[in-house]
């Protein structure tokens, strides 16, 4: 099923969201998303790609902000199953401060909320999928809930002119490459999103550690942890740098990733150098991130491991209730 969905994966921008009891609800630029794991990637890509002032909140409750504060920011609940419990908290208490609130959700318990108390919502598609495969109906909700239509039209341009398969043969010859290694991501800060998402996939698609960072923060530390000695050699051995390079970038970033590198590689670290490219920002970031599906799909069936399912996780949940 996982194959099918990384090949049709472009196919969730022709999808047009809609907000379900609108006379409830008003556009606001200024957004606090609350969704874990893959229900909040979308969130920190629109952070980074738009004008919004938006928040992912990673936990329960809301952010610590005043009430006079959190009245000027929309509250989306943003779970992809519906049945999150940190968000189904933060949602409570945002109900009980009287905040304007929008619930996206594929069903679950959110979507009952909605219906039960005439709350505006959008259900988006793939109900008891995996919310990281869903990222594409979650931008697209995100889009629709800031009414940003340029990006809304943008996006939706993705579902015919971003092929899936054509990183197919790449994320497959990548995996090869990571076999038996533990990834680490690094991009500027701008690019943190993709990164984060490049750890997430192998987290959960492969079931490996992997870790990631962003420049230039990580030449005031860690590359110090890589300067490796004759005695210190044997904990560096299995890592594998991914750089994540953007033309867009800082100057100087640019030239901190080349030197970065060239330390890198005096210490023979491992690296791949990967390039953003696309007509504009939204293909730039889904190629990449579609990429970073199939590499992790790959690795996992090279591993002999299920990349769809999430075990660990799923046994927490049962321990938790």
């Amino acid at each position: 099923m996982m194959l099918e969905d990384l090949k049709n994966f472009a196919e969730q921008f022709a999808w047009d969201p809609k907000i379900i009891n609108r006379k409830k609800f008003k556009t606001n630029r200024k957004m606090i998303v609350l969704g874990m794991g893959g229900s909040n990637h979308a969130t920190e890509l629109l952070a980074e790609q738009t004008n919004l002032s938006i928040i992912a909140h990673r936990n329960y409750g809301l952010p610590k902000l005043s009430d006079k504060e959190l009245k000027e920011y929309l509250i989306v609940a943003d779970s992809f199953s519906g049945n999150t419990e940190e968000v189904i908290d933060g949602l409570k208490l945002a109900l009980n401060k009287k905040l304007k609130v929008l619930i996206i959700a594929t069903g679950g318990r959110l979507i009952r909320l909605a219906k039960t108390k005439d709350l505006p919502y959008i259900q988006i598609p793939g109900q008891g999928g995996q919310p990281r495969l869903g990222l594409g109906w979650q931008t697209r909700a995100l889009l629709k809930a800031a009414g940003l239509t340029q990006d809304l039209k943008e996006t939706k341009e993705l579902a015919t002119s971003l092929k899936s398969t054509i990183y197919q043969k790449q994320g497959e010859k990548l995996a090869r490459q990571l076999k038996n290694k533990v990834p680490i991501i690094y991009s500027s800060k701008v690019n943190r999103p993709l990164a984060y998402n490049w750890k997430i996939k192998f987290n959960e698609n492969t079931k490996i550690p992997a870790f990631y960072n962003v420049f230039p923060e990580l030449n005031h530390n860690e590359i110090n942890g890589f300067d490796i000695t004759q005695t210190t050699k044997q904990l560096s051995k299995n890592y594998y740098f991914i750089f994540l390079e953007d033309k867009t970038d800082h100057p100087h970033i640019q030239k901190r990733m080349q030197i970065t590198k060239k330390l890198y590689r005096a210490k023979k670290l491992p690296i791949i150098t990967l390039s953003l490219k696309g007509k504009n920002a939204w293909y730039k970031t889904f190629s990449n991130l579609i990429l970073a599906d199939w590499v992790s799909f790959y690795l996992a069936k090279n591993y002999g491991i299920d990349p769809e399912t999430v075990p660990m996780i799923e046994r927490l949940k049962k321990l938790i209730k």
